[in-house]
């Protein structure tokens, strides 16, 4: 597995918009908080042309993302390259993308939901660890969250053990200054559904947004049988989150990737907390999961801190990743080896 080099203190960040940009006021307002709050913190940022650029949906078109992209992995100077938003359209630049480049450039790259497009392909396809976790515009918010704070700690370079948090934001609030923190008003509670007290699971890390990894399978950039083929000593620890996937696709989603090989040598499951979950005939997300995971015989975990519903823990895809789960408190620690 090939780690980039942390970041260190007069490093800089790169800022790009892989997928769609920033538009409104609030979130330009967020955009440069961040900058602001990271430059204090002794670090360069370096921002690419089209992060305030929203068309449709898009920064701008796949062709001219991907180049914005990978002129910040030529820059030798930039170790930390952070998408500024998710989106929808990620796909269409990674006709463009040359990853053999990102390969002779380790760079650290990090992003979560659309984003999940790039750093899982990265991970899959170069052999290289990435990052799922809070896009730019979260490190914006005055003050910071734990989770942002553990984020930066992280890409320094120190092992720290992440534990679950208190409380998460169950809804999706409208910013009114732009700097506001998570809105977090309901317990954390992770829950082991299948029947462990206390799940212990250690393996290699991989995973990211369900919604997006379904677009990605059966593609050319679908590399990832061989790739859990490669970490069989260590085995897989799958960390899986949906934005707006139903019981029905959640269902048949999963059912696909394991048809398509993707959950060999797998040693457990963690599902975050879903977006948007509707239970088409009556079909909880236990019972989605369970029909599908149920015969392969591994823990499996749900509502954890991963994904769309904040605050999140930061995760390393390729890093080998300890997870303990009991009475709904939980903690990860990774070891990049």
């Amino acid at each position: 597995m090939i780690y980039p080099a942390f970041i260190q203190k007069g490093g800089t960040i790169g800022i790009t918009a892989l997928s769609d940009g920033n538009k409104r006021d609030t979130d330009i307002i967020r955009l440069d908080s961040g900058k602001r709050q990271l430059s204090l913190k002794g670090y360069k940022l370096l921002e690419t042309a089209h992060v305030r650029s929203s068309i449709k949906g898009r920064s701008s078109d796949g062709k001219t993302r991907a180049e914005e992209f990978m002129k910040l992995i030529k820059e030798e100077e930039v170790r930390w390259i952070i998408s500024a938003k998710g989106g929808d359209y990620l796909m269409e630049m990674l006709p463009f993308v040359d990853f053999n480049q990102i390969s002779l450039n380790p760079t650290w790259i990090q992003g979560y939901s659309d984003n999940t497009g790039i750093t899982f392909t990265v991970t899959t396809n170069c052999n290289m660890a990435t990052v799922y976790g809070c896009n730019f515009n979260d490190f914006g918010m005055e003050p910071w969250h734990k989770a942002i704070e553990n984020n930066l700690t992280i890409l320094e370079g120190n092992n720290i053990v992440q534990t679950s948090f208190d409380f998460y934001e169950d809804g999706f609030y409208d910013r009114i200054t732009g700097l506001e923190s998570y809105h977090t008003d309901k317990e954390v509670y992770w829950k082991n559904i299948t029947g462990q007290e206390e799940i212990n699971l250690n393996g290699r890390l991989l995973g990211g947004c369900l919604d997006v990894l379904l677009n990605l399978v059966g593609t050319k950039y679908d590399k990832t049988a061989c790739f859990v083929e490669k970490c069989k000593e260590h085995g897989v620890v799958w960390y899986l989150e949906s934005f707006s996937l139903n019981s029905e696709a959640l269902t048949r989603g999963l059912w696909q990737l394991r048809e398509a090989g993707w959950f060999q040598n797998a040693k457990g499951f963690v599902f975050g907390r879903p977006a948007f979950y509707d239970e088409q005939g009556e079909i909880s997300y236990k019972e989605a999961v369970l029909s599908v995971l149920g015969e392969l015989e591994v823990p499996v975990i749900l509502e954890a801190d991963i994904g769309h519903k904040a605050p999140a823990m930061t995760m390393i895809n390729g890093a080998l990743g300890f997870i303990s789960c009991k009475d709904g408190k939980a903690s990860l620690r990774m070891e990049l080896r």
